[in-house]
């Protein structure tokens, strides 16, 4: 009998011993969750690009491309870049692209500067990507270079299919 209430109490210990394990590891998964969802939500914020400086936002913006698919992804020097920060290629398509973190519309001189850039480097397309929104004065300077415009609606879709 005392044998018996022995081997009981054991078993016990392993019963509480293995309880705990499973305790400890279900909370380490859902600290895992935890964290992996508030990244993600941290990422895709738009607040987030809103405080990154100029070049910063250029390198954010770099990345990001990557993730999308693009090739030969290169950030150019800060000065004397031509009116490009990124360099790029996409399905055989190259690109010259002009980012612009700002606090304010976008206007000509921003597409200017990716038309310049995009034939400075013989690039076939030229766009400009910001977190902000194109005057109309832009959208149609746009239109008539033939400059692609992504703006902040795009950049935050850019961002949701990464999810």
């Amino acid at each position: 009998m005392i044998q018996q209430l022995e081997n009981f109490l054991q078993d016990e210990k392993i019963l509480q011993w293995t309880i705990i394990i499973l305790g400890i590891f279900f909370l380490l998964f859902l600290i895992i969750i935890i964290k992996y969802f508030v990244s993600k939500h941290r990422r895709i914020d738009p607040e987030h690009f809103d405080t990154l400086e100029g070049h910063e936002f250029e390198h954010y913006c770099a990345g990001l491309l990557q993730k999308k698919g693009f090739i030969d992804v290169e950030v150019t020097k800060g000065s004397g870049d031509y009116g490009v920060d990124i360099l790029a290629e996409k399905d055989g398509v190259t690109y010259a692209i002009q980012c612009k973190c700002y606090t304010a519309p976008i206007g000509v001189k921003a597409i200017q500067e990716a038309y310049a850039g995009r034939d400075y480097y013989d690039r076939m397309v030229g766009a400009v990507l910001t977190n902000q929104y194109f005057t109309t004065p832009a959208v149609e300077a746009a239109k008539k270079l033939k400059i692609l415009l992504w703006d902040r609606g795009y950049l935050e879709s850019m961002l949701e299919e990464e999810e």
